[in-house]
C-alpha cells in the first residue's frame, strides 16, 4: 500500500499531552501560509451528545482549525462515548475496530497537493484494535511522526520510551514538541529540557511554554518550524 503523498501523524507520550494544541496549531500556520491542508482524527473516543450525535471535543476543535467546522465526520469517523481505549469503547457499543477499515478510512479523505495532518489516540502502544496499536496504523500509513511530550516529571522517560518504540518499528520520526501542561514546579521540569536534547536523535522542533490560552491560539514556537517540508518527508 503506497504511503500517504502528504501528512504527519501525531502522537504523544501519554494523553492529555497536547496533541489536539500542536495540530490546530500547525493547521493554522499552514493555512495561513496558502497549503492545503486536511485533519484527521480517525478514532475518538470520550464524547458528549449533541444535536443527534457524539461529539468529541477534540474532533471540534481540529475541524475549527481546519476549516472543517461543516463535516465532523469528516475529520472522525468513529466516535465512541466512553473515554476508555478505542477497542473497549467500540465494543461497549457492539462494535469491533478494524485497521484496514481506518486506514482506508484515512486514505479516502486524501486530496491531492493537501497535507493530511493526523491525531493518534494517546500513545504509540494505546490499543487501536482488538489485535493492533496505533504504531501499527502508522507503520500502514508510512507517513512522518511527530511525538507530542507533556514537560513534567517523567518526560525523559516517557518521550525515549516512545522513541525506542519508533525506532524499533522502524517509524520515521520527524520530530518532537515538548508541551508544557502546568507551570514548571520542580528541579526536574526546569532542566529535563536540556537533558532530553543530549539525549534524542531526532529534532527537538518546539518548546511551548504554558500560558492560559484557548485553542484558537497559535503557539509561537510553531511558527519557527516548516511544516510543509516535514509533511513532505515521503517525496
Amino acid at each position: 500500500m503506497p504511503p500517504l503523498e502528504l501528512g504527519l501523524f501525531f502522537t504523544g507520550t501519554d494523553t492529555g499531552v497536547g496533541k489536539t494544541l500542536v495540530i490546530a496549531g500547525v493547521a493554522r500556520i499552514l493555512r495561513r501560509r496558502g497549503y492545503g491542508i486536511i485533519v484527521c482524527k480517525p478514532v475518538a473516543s470520550g464524547a458528549t451528545w449533541k444535536d443527534g450525535r457524539w461529539v468529541n471535543e477534540d474532533t471540534v476543535a481540529l475541524a475549527e482549525a481546519a476549516g472543517q467546522v461543516r463535516d465532523l465526520d469528516h475529520v472522525t469517523h468513529w466516535t465512541f462515548p466512553d473515554p476508555v481505549a478505542p477497542p473497549v469503547a467500540a465494543r461497549r457499543v457492539g462494535i469491533e475496530l478494524k485497521l484496514d477499515e481506518i486506514i482506508r478510512g484515512v486514505k479516502d479523505k486524501q486530496e491531492s497537493n493537501k497535507a493530511m495532518l493526523i491525531e493518534g489516540v494517546g500513545g504509540l502502544l494505546c490499543p487501536l484494535t482488538e489485535q493492533e496499536t496505533v504504531a501499527d496504523l502508522v507503520a500502514a500509513l508510512r507517513v512522518p511522526l511527530v511525538v507530542v511530550a507533556r514537560r513534567s516529571l517523567g518526560t525523559l522517560n516517557h518521550t525515549l520510551l516512545t522513541l525506542e518504540v519508533a525506532h524499533a518499528r522502524d517509524l520515521y520520526v520527524a520530530g518532537v514538541v515538548v508541551n508544557e501542561t502546568t507551570p514548571p514546579q520542580s528541579l526536574a521540569e526546569e532542566t529535563n529540557l536540556v537533558e532530553l536534547q543530549k539525549r534524542i536523535r531526532v529534532p527537538l522542533l518546539a518548546s511551548i511554554p504554558y500560558q492560559l490560552r484557548p485553542l484558537t491560539g497559535v503557539p509561537a514556537s510553531l511558527e519557527a518550524v516548516d511544516w510543509w517540508k516535514l509533511c513532505s518527508a515521503n517525496l
